[in-house]
């Protein structure tokens, strides 16, 4: 159970030196859920949410920065 916990505060870390980009834009990412697979799953939020961009940012930006800092997110997906 601990290292399930470390993961999520890795994961979370890591949205949070992203958060800044997409509320620069007015959006923003909430953290849903981290399956047994290691999918993380995010709902975008603000301008982000329904944006015509947005799954590019989201497997550009958000899931490639995610992968850098923590390599065993296998997946992010949006929930939205």
């Amino acid at each position: 159970m601990a290292e399930n916990n470390n993961l999520y505060e890795r994961v979370q870390n890591a949205l949070n030196k992203i958060r800044p980009y997409l509320q620069s834009d007015g959006g923003d990412i909430s953290l849903i859920e981290i399956t047994d697979d290691n999918t993380v799953k995010v709902k975008l939020q603000g301008a982000c949410h329904g944006c015509p961009f947005s799954m590019q940012t989201l497997r550009s930006g958000v899931e490639q920065a995610l992968i850098k800092e923590v390599p065993e997110v296998r997946r992010v997906i949006s929930v939205n």
